[in-house]
Order: structure tokens, then sequence, then C-alpha cells
């Protein structure tokens, strides 16, 4: 993960937490276009707080956050929206007094993905186009989510524990939908995920967090080819 004209996205350096409280300290990466990262590591080390940082939804205390070339560092959040990040949060955030599609519609920029690709991508959505937000089953609500992020048309997508609390039969649905997004469409892909095997099957590059600090940092593959390593760091089975 060297840092290259080719990075869309480099972190400097970064310290950041919420109010005074220092949550991340000292973190650096950078990830190139249509690359894609595993954020992995034990309950409470930050991983959520990195991606809000990206998001500028926390207190940088230094460092830098470049992305596409441009210090977006004190950049406000809808602007980092609107200059390609897309973020599919951890608690889904549905409306109910929002249908399927009106999820869709309400937050559409223009660009490849629209609701006809959506519902390609997703069948299920499709059939439940009318049904309100809070009528879905969980697993529903995390494809909603997702889908609703693309037609943010972003360069960036931030999946925040996309498997969390779902059935096996909805996870291996959601993995296929991700590893498509990561080898088909180019785009820019970082996953938090407690499912450590299954991120790193989708992904090129991980990182590892403790304590707010990176710890390791290596290709997806490498980590899987070294199951004492990933056992120590991250305690799955």
């Amino acid at each position: 993960m060297s840092n290259t004209s080719q990075d869309i996205l480099t972190v400097d350096r970064v310290c950041a937490g919420y109010g005074e409280a220092v949550v991340l300290e000292d973190i650096s990466f950078s990830l190139k276009e249509g690359g894609s990262l595993a954020l992995l590591g034990r309950n409470g080390v930050g991983k959520s707080t990195l991606l809000l940082t990206l998001l500028g939804l926390t207190q940088l205390h230094s460092g830098f956050i470049h992305w596409d070339g441009r210090d977006v560092s004190r950049v406000p959040t809808h602007q980092r929206a609107a200059a390609g990040m897309g973020w599919v949060p951890q608690e889904r955030h549905m409306y109910p007094s929002l249908t399927v599609e009106e999820h869709l519609t309400v937050v559409a920029r223009p660009g490849e993905w629209d609701v006809a690709k959506v519902y390609k991508l997703f069948p299920r959505l499709e059939e439940r186009r009318a049904n309100m937000g809070n009528q879905l089953s969980g697993g529903e609500q995390q494809m909603l989510a997702i889908a609703r992020a693309l037609m943010v048309n972003p360069r960036l997508l931030l999946l925040d524990e996309p498997m969390e609390g779902l059935a096996p039969i909805i996870v291996q649905e959601l993995l296929g939908v991700i590893r498509r997004l990561v080898h088909e469409t180019g785009l820019t892909v970082i996953v938090v995920e407690q499912h450590a095997r299954l991120a790193l099957g989708l992904t090129q590059e991980a990182i590892v967090l403790d304590r707010g600090q990176i710890v390791y940092q290596s290709t997806s593959q490498s980590l899987l080819d070294e199951p004492e390593t990933l056992n120590r760091l991250v305690a799955v089975a």
C-alpha cells in the first residue's frame, strides 16, 4: 500500500476521536482506485471510528486525509459524499415513512447506478419496492442500505459490519454482491467485518487495528495463509 500517484485515498498520521478523547493514533495507509481493504480487529479497537473519520464525523486531532489528490482533512461530510465517498452504516438507518424505492430515489445522483441497475443487483428489493423501510427483514434492510449507497454513485464504498446479525443464507447472498462490487465495478471498497475470513476472502489488502493503532498490514491472501497470526490478531476460529 505504497503512496503513489495512483492512490485515491491516503491517510497520513491521523489521530482522531470524539471530543477530547483520542481513539485513533498515528493511522497511516493508502488505497489505490479500484482497490479493496479489509479493516479487522476485535470489538472496540477503532474500526468504525476510522470509517467515521474518513467521512469527517469525528474530531480530527492531527494528521491528514487526502482523497483523489485533494486534502479533505477539514472538509465537511456532505462535501466528502459529493466527492464520491459512500457509506453503509452499521445501523442501516431505515426511514419508516419511505418506501424501498423512495429510499433509493431520494439520494440518487447522476451516474452509472440507477434504480434499474440496483434492482438487477438486488431482485428482492424490486419485489419489495412499495414496502416501507420498517417492513423489511434485517437482510432486506442491509440490501437496501447498500443499494442506497450505490445510488449516490460513489467511487469509495465504506461498509461497516455488513454481515452482522444476518442469517447464513443472507450472508452468502450479500457476499456474492460485495464480491461483484469489488471485482467487477471498479469501486474502491473498505469493509469492516467481525468475520475476518469472510472479509479477507473479498479484499486485496488487510489492516488490523488494536487499541486505535495499526498493528498489522499485509495482503488479504497472505493473512489468510497465516491462520495462527490471524487468530492471534483477531481471535476468530
